[in-house]
C-alpha cells in the first residue's frame, strides 16, 4: 500500500534551478550550466531518469522565453518530461520599482497584466494547466501609497487573469512575508492570498512556499486549513534558516516537511490536483544532484507520513492521550525509510541510489565538455 502511494508521487522541478545563482552579492558560475531552456529541460530529464517521480518542469517567463513554445514542449517530450507550471515575472523590469499590477500608474499596470495574459497564451501552446503568480509589489514607507487602493488594483488584475483562463486551467497565487517590500507587501500571507482566491472561484488557488513565513509559523496548520477549504493548489518546496533562502527542501527542518506531508495525506491533498513543486537555487552545490537530493528528501518525508498509524493516532486523540498521540507521530518520523525507497526504486527499474547512479552516468562530464561558449543561464536570464 505504501509503495503504491509512493510510486504515484509526482514532484515538479524548476527550470531556474539548473542555472547559475547566488546571493545578492555574487552569482557563482559552474561548469556545464544550461545556456537555454532546451538544455535546462535536458538536465531536468536526468532528475526524472534517476528518481522516476519528476516528470514535469516548471518554466519561468521571460527567463525561458523562446520563439516556438509548441516546439519546446515537443523537445521536453523527446527528453522524457513535460512542461509544468508557467511562472510569470513582473518584478525585474525598471518599470516595476513601485509595483506591477498594484503600481499607481495605469500604464505600468497595463504592461504587467499584458505579461500575465501572455503567460496564459504560453500555457495554451505548451499544454500547461497551471499559472503561478508571485508579486513583489508593496511599499517601503508609510504613506508611500494607498494600501486599500493597491488591494483593489490587485483584485482587478487577478480577475482579468482568471477570466482569461481556459476551462482546464488554473492559477496559483503565491505569497511572501516581506522582501523586496519592507513596509507593506501586497500579498504578504496565506490569508491575503486565500481571500483573493476565494472571491474569484475554483480556478484560483493558493500555493504555499515553505520559505515564505515568519519564524515559528505553523505551516502544516495553513496546509490543513487550505485543504479543508479546497484552496490548496500546491507547494514551492524549499528550506530556509533565516529568510527566503531557497535551500534544498528538508535541509533546515526535515521534521517540518514530514508534518506538512502528513497533513497533505490526511487532508486528501495527495493527488494530481496538488502541485508538488521545488523552488530552489543551488548556489554552491551542483545543480542536478541538488535537485535529485531534494526529490529524495520529499520522498522520504512522504514515506514517513504514510507510515503514521492513523487508527492508533485517532484513538489516542479521542482518549486525550497526549503522549500516545505524539508517539504515533514520532514512531513514524523516526523510522528509516531509505531501505523501503531503495527497494521501490529497484522494483521501478531504477538504481536504488539515485545520487550514486547519476555520479556514475558521466552526464556531468559530458555537459561540462559540450557546453562551452554562449551565455550561461542564471539569475535574470
Amino acid at each position: 500500500m505504501i509503495k503504491e502511494e509512493l510510486r504515484r508521487q509526482r514532484i515538479e522541478t524548476p527550470s531556474w534551478a539548473y542555472g547559475n545563482s547566488g546571493t545578492r552579492f555574487k552569482v557563482f558560475a559552474q561548469k556545464g550550466v544550461p545556456r537555454d531552456p532546451y538544455e535546462k529541460l535536458a538536465d531536468a530529464a536526468q532528475v526524472h531518469r534517476f528518481t522516476g517521480v519528476a516528470p514535469t518542469v516548471a518554466l519561468h517567463i521571460p527567463w525561458d522565453k523562446v520563439d516556438d513554445y509548441a516546439g519546446l514542449a515537443r523537445h521536453a517530450a523527446e527528453q522524457g518530461v513535460r512542461i509544468g507550471a508557467i511562472n510569470s515575472n513582473v518584478f525585474q523590469d525598471d518599470d516595476y520599482m513601485l509595483g506591477s499590477v498594484t503600481h499607481p500608474d495605469p500604464v505600468v499596470r497595463k504592461k504587467a497584466l499584458a505579461h500575465l495574459i501572455e503567460c496564459v497564451d504560453i500555457m495554451d501552446q505548451t499544454g500547461s494547466d497551471t499559472l503561478k503568480l508571485w508579486f513583489s509589489d508593496g511599499t517601503n514607507y508609510p504613506g508611500q501609497d494607498d494600501i486599500r487602493a493597491r488591494q483593489d488594483r490587485l483584485a482587478e488584475a487577478l480577475a482579468a487573469v482568471y477570466e482569461r483562463l481556459g476551462d482546464d486551467q488554473r492559477f496559483l497565487l503565491e505569497y511572501k512575508l516581506f522582501e523586496p517590500a519592507f513596509y507593506t507587501t501586497d500579498v504578504p500571507d496565506w490569508g491575503t492570498a486565500y481571500a483573493h482566491c476565494l472571491k474569484l472561484g475554483p480556478k484560483a488557488q493558493v500555493v504555499v512556499d515553505t520559505g515564505h513565513h515568519a519564524p515559528g509559523t505553523n505551516i502544516e496548520f495553513i496546509v490543513a486549513f487550505l485543504l479543508r477549504e479546497g484552496k490548496l493548489g500546491g507547494f514551492d518546496f524549499n528550506s530556509r534558516f533565516y529568510a527566503d533562502d531557497d535551500l534544498m527542501v528538508g535541509a533546515a527542518d526535515p521534521f517540518q516537511l514530514f508534518r506538512i506531508m502528513y497533513e497533505v495525506i490526511r487532508g486528501g491533498g495527495y493527488t494530481e490536483d496538488t502541485a508538488f513543486m521545488l523552488d530552489q537555487c543551488h548556489n554552491i552545490e551542483p545543480k542536478i544532484p541538488g535537485q535529485i537530493r531534494s526529490v529524495m528528501n520529499v520522498q522520504e518525508a512522504t514515506a514517513k507520513a504514510l507510515l503514521v498509524d492513523r487508527e492508533a493516532l485517532a484513538a489516542a486523540q479521542r482518549a486525550g492521550d497526549v503522549l500516545a498521540a505524539n508517539a504515533a507521530f514520532m514512531d513514524a518520523y523516526n523510522t528509516d525509510v531509505r531501505p523501503l525507497l531503495a527497494e521501490l526504486r529497484e522494483e521501478m527499474g531504477l538504481d536504488p541510489d539515485p545520487m550514486a547512479a547519476y555520479a556514475r552516468s558521466g552526464y556531468f562530464d559530458k555537459i561540462a565538455t559540450e557546453r562551452i561558449g554562449g551565455a550561461q543561464a542564471g539569475w535574470g536570464a
